[in-house]
């Protein structure tokens, strides 16, 4: 079991990992390496999910990376509010791009239905457009 959830304004994989590492150099990391990213509502199916699962990221239209979950910790924000920090390892894999329009908050992902990885291990990914072009030839 995986989630999906939308990378609101960023536009490339390679702009969310520059996010990452400016918000690293600020001072916002984790001493762990871990990424946090924070939602309103906590999985009810977690135990599915931590260790085993992926966020996949939603970029520009289409799921283009993912990172596997570490951990899901319950929460309270800084109004009082329940929320839920998703901990992620801090490899962003990249993805085939599949089409994906926009919704709100997160939804939970079946394996079966997750894009595969665009590269395997010891190889590189071919870059972000050519990779879309392909995956729409079906080469992919």
């Amino acid at each position: 079991m995986h989630i999906i959830k939308l990378c609101v304004g960023v536009s490339s994989v390679e702009e969310l990992i520059e996010w990452r590492t400016l918000r690293r150099e600020q001072g916002f990391g984790r001493p762990d390496g871990l990424n946090v990213h924070r939602t309103r509502m906590m999985p009810k199916k977690a135990d599915e999910i931590v260790g085993q699962g992926s966020l996949y990221w939603v970029i520009a239209g289409a799921v283009r990376a993912r990172q596997v979950i570490a951990d899901l910790k319950a929460e309270t924000d800084g109004e009082g509010r329940s929320c839920c920090d998703i901990l992620l390892e801090p490899e962003l894999i990249r993805t085939t791009p599949y089409p994906r329009r926009p919704f709100q908050g997160w939804r939970y992902l079946q394996a079966k239905d997750a894009p595969p990885d665009l590269a395997r291990a010891g190889e590189e990914s071919p870059p972000e457009g050519m990779a879309e072009e392909l995956a729409q030839l079906g080469l992919l």
